[in-house]
């Protein structure tokens, strides 16, 4: 879980305010920055944030930069940019003077953002030393207990719960003199890491006196937090509460209209409520669609902000060294030719390593057809022989005796004819001939469209890929939940698979199946992603032109 939205206003809500108190020079898009910020509109904030950069640097003032700097990068970590927020506090660090007490203010918020941002990028070491330099610059001022709970946070998810218990525990000694909303933050932090650390200790008093505490505050952020422990306290003593605080979770989530809660809830949900699992299911998918499309559009949308503030500079360059170039002609004409005899006798070594290289893919080919043909082919045989109770021996008999003439046929290369007529149905068979009691497979968007005018090499590609996920995950994955999602865009078609099994090694992708499955990707053209770092299962991408 990410570090919740209310400590990351608190910080935000801080630094706008002291970023005015030196602001002595008169920028007007540096006002106008914070305007669009105070009402909610994050894009035109950063617009102006950037022109407010451009002309603190013409006056040549370095803090007025620092400050547009940070509040840069804080709305790029809001926004899931958390390297884009990174690169630019770390950037914004040259502007302060740390033996400054005047920049004290600035400097601890710019680490506590690089201390968020880290932490949501899952580099848990960098963000304790950055929280610990927020704590160094904060003095005792009322931010510190923000900066100690974050790092109390990181301890946690490094599992070093005694650490955290300790910091958790000073905070709170503090915090009963504060807030209510503080003092239930604090209490709910050290009732879990307690838990964490001692699986017989029971943090459901405290974890209920805050839950109150939240319901009186009108504490939504809070709430939710305490929703998810609760759950997560009675996943195994108790499944009926697990579940209905799982509920509480994603409403009070979808209320204030927080996506990644939502989608954490919803993963909660699939796994408590197996009656409802597939619209669970087929609702995270969506959801987490949609969240990753709006990341990935403010990522885009601040890069071409940065990209248009940079392209005159660019264009300027661009004319100096065309001006150079007129000058230095004549030498440059000069080592072109000397360049070109050295390439000449470079080419020819390349031309000889290419006829080897020819020769060690005409093996893989051959190797990669076995293995699609006999391997996969028998694996699939076995699967349904396996999963069914009352399977049909002379239709078993059949697919062995295709599998038998396809391996014959290799030497001379046949066309295969399989997958030109139906290819949907054949896909379709294919994801079925995994499902059974134990694994459950789900399939969305395998229409006859998706497939149209897709020439019979890359449809076989296509089955062959597909088959050797499903038997991957079959023979390693342990997975209960499998899914594959088509899209067509154009001319452009993706596959989304997932399922919620132990995940994937850097190791177990470099075994002989998935490395044909990349081969296999880059014969159409196409392109695969692994995502090995989620916390459960395992997310693939594929993308490949119609040709």
């Amino acid at each position: 879980m990410k570090i919740k939205a209310f400590v990351f206003i608190l910080f935000v809500f801080f630094i706008s305010s002291c970023s005015k108190e030196r602001d002595t020079s008169n920028n007007f898009y540096y006002d106008k920055a914070f305007d669009f910020k105070d009402t909610g509109n994050e894009d035109s904030a950063y617009v102006y944030f950037y022109r407010a950069k451009d002309l603190f640097s013409q006056k040549k003032d370095s803090i007025g930069i620092g400050k547009s700097l940070i509040n840069l990068a804080i709305i790029s970590t809001q926004k899931g940019d958390n390297l884009g927020g990174q690169e630019t506090s770390l950037e914004a660090t040259k502007y302060f003077n740390e033996n400054n007490e005047q920049d004290y203010a600035y400097i601890k918020s710019n680490y506590n953002n690089l201390g968020i941002s880290s932490y949501n990028l899952k580099q848990y070491y960098e963000a304790i030393k950055f929280y610990n330099l927020a704590i160094k610059f904060s003095g005792n001022s009322s931010e510190k207990n923000i900066y100690l709970n974050n790092k109390a946070n990181v301890l946690k998810q490094l599992k070093q719960y005694k650490e955290a218990i300790k910091i958790y525990e000073s905070i709170y000694q503090q915090s009963q003199k504060g807030s209510p909303k503080e003092l239930a933050r604090v209490m709910t932090n050290l009732a879990r890491v307690k838990w964490l650390d001692n699986p017989s200790y029971n943090p459901e008093p405290e974890l209920l006196k805050a839950l109150n505490i939240r319901i009186q505050t009108n504490d939504k952020e809070g709430l939710i937090v305490n929703y998810l422990y609760l759950s997560d306290y009675y996943t195994k003593t108790d499944p009926g509460k697990s579940l209905m605080y799982a509920k509480e979770m994603f409403e009070t989530a979808r209320l204030i209209k927080n996506p990644d809660d939502q989608a954490e809830a919803l993963q909660k949900l699939i796994n408590l409520d197996p009656d409802h699992r597939l619209a669970y299911f087929n609702q995270y998918h969506t959801l987490t669609d949609s969240l990753q499309t709006s990341r990935n559009k403010a990522k885009n949308q601040f890069a071409l902000i940065r990209f248009g503030a940079e392209k005159l500079r660019t264009e300027n360059a661009q004319k100096e060294t065309q001006i150079l170039k007129q000058n230095i002609g004549l030498g440059a004409l000069g080592i072109c030719l000397i360049a070109g005899f050295v390439l000449y006798q470079r080419r020819q070594r390349i031309l000889q390593q290419e006829k080897e290289l020819e020769v060690k893919n005409t093996q893989l080919k051959m190797s990669k057809k076995v293995h699609d043909v006999v391997a996969n082919g028998i694996y699939q045989v076995m699967t349904k022989i396996e999963n069914q109770e009352n399977f049909d021996k002379e239709e078993a008999l059949d697919e062995l005796e295709f599998v038998y003439e396809k391996s014959r046929d290799i030497s001379y290369e046949k066309t295969d004819t399989k997958y030109t007529l139906e290819f949907d149905k054949k896909i379709s068979e294919l994801v079925g001939s995994f499902n059974n009691d134990e694994v459950k497979t789900y399939l969305a968007g395998n229409s006859p469209e998706i497939w149209e005018q897709l020439n019979d090499s890359a449809r076989g590609e296509i089955y062959q890929i597909i088959r050797e996920l499903l038997v991957n995950m079959k023979k390693h994955s342990r997975a209960s939940i499998v899914s594959l999602r088509f899209e067509r865009t154009n001319n452009t078609i993706k596959i989304y698979y997932k399922d919620n099994g132990i995940g994937i090694s850097g190791d177990l992708i470099q075994k002989n199946g998935l490395t044909n499955t990349g081969s296999r990707i880059e014969t159409i053209d196409g392109e695969i992603t692994f995502d090995t770092k989620t916390e459960k299962g395992l997310k693939i991408n594929i993308s490949f032109p119609v040709i």
